[in-house]
């Protein structure tokens, strides 16, 4: 019989890893996820280039499941942290790099007025555009 999160003993709790199977999974090349993968990082750096000749940008970073190819799945968004958009005109920003492609959603981060947990994880994951 199958052992419940209950039976577990503290090593097998300690062993245990949720996230193994999703893992695995990825690692095996699905080409609508690796072509997916592809529009993203294509998506990211065309937001970007924009945000620094639109909107005055003076850094943008990948984070998030599209900063990492092993984290991406079919239903991964683009994440974007931007350093110098002025605020009165961040919202316009946010509608320029939305308005890229309706079948990946793109999020915007002033990485200026964002919380330190989130600044934090931009730190550890971010990758430049």
């Amino acid at each position: 019989m199958a052992k419940t999160a209950l039976d577990l003993t503290e090593d097998e709790w300690r062993a245990y890893d949720p996230g193994a199977a999703v893992r695995r999974r990825q690692a095996t090349v699905d080409p609508q996820v690796e072509r997916r993968w592809q529009q993203a990082q294509q998506l990211a750096r065309d937001a970007a280039q924009r945000l620094r000749d639109q909107f005055g940008a003076r850094r943008v970073l990948l984070f998030g499941s599209a900063a990492e190819r092993s984290s991406f799945t079919r239903w991964s968004d683009v994440d974007l942290a931007a350093w110098g958009i002025p605020p009165e005109r961040f919202y316009a920003a946010v509608a320029a790099v939305t308005s890229f492609r309706v079948d990946i959603p793109v999020d915007l981060v002033d990485a200026e007025q964002c919380s330190e947990d989130l600044k934090k994880i931009i730190a550890q994951e971010g990758v430049e555009l």
